[in-house]
């Protein structure tokens, strides 16, 4: 299969939330949605990810239409289930339980065996002056890289 540089990332959710556990899960994708995040034609940005029936959907995503797709084409911003197992459906379920806790989608991907990935996180959103150290932190460190350049 020929590799593509599909990555899609969530900068957004890093700065916003804390990330407490990581997951990789599939989705499960029409074929005309398959071939837009190929094209890198998706977002996550507005997504989020909920538990129900003993199913993990990632709700609010979008993935343009496929501009050869005809009236196959599928709806940009419909519920797509996340294949996990049992174990990783039941340890989100119980964390999304806790006050201040939610499922976020990190990172958008295609692997090596060309089937879409999606890595989530259970997360607990920051304070304001969580996201203030973050800023520090990054500024901190740019400006030790500057320094550091210039010797």
């Amino acid at each position: 299969m020929s590799t593509n540089k599909v990555n899609i990332k969530n900068k957004k959710a890093y700065f916003e939330y804390e990330i407490i556990d990581k997951f990789i899960a599939g989705i499960m994708l029409t074929g005309t949605e398959i071939k837009s995040v190929r094209q890198s034609k998706a977002s996550i940005k507005e997504a989020y990810c909920v538990v129900l029936k003993n199913k993990a959907l990632v709700r609010n995503m979008t993935i343009n239409e496929y501009e050869n797709g005809g009236h196959y084409n599928h709806e940009p911003k419909r519920d797509r289930i996340l294949l996990l197992n049992k174990k990783e459906i039941e340890k989100l379920a119980k964390g999304v339980e806790q006050k201040g806790f939610t499922i976020v989608p990190l990172h958008l991907f295609i692997n090596e065996k060309g089937l879409a990935k999606l890595e989530i996180g259970l997360a607990q959103g920051k304070k304001l002056h969580d996201k203030r150290e973050t800023l520090k932190e990054k500024d901190v460190s740019r400006e030790l890289d500057r320094i550091k350049k210039e010797f």
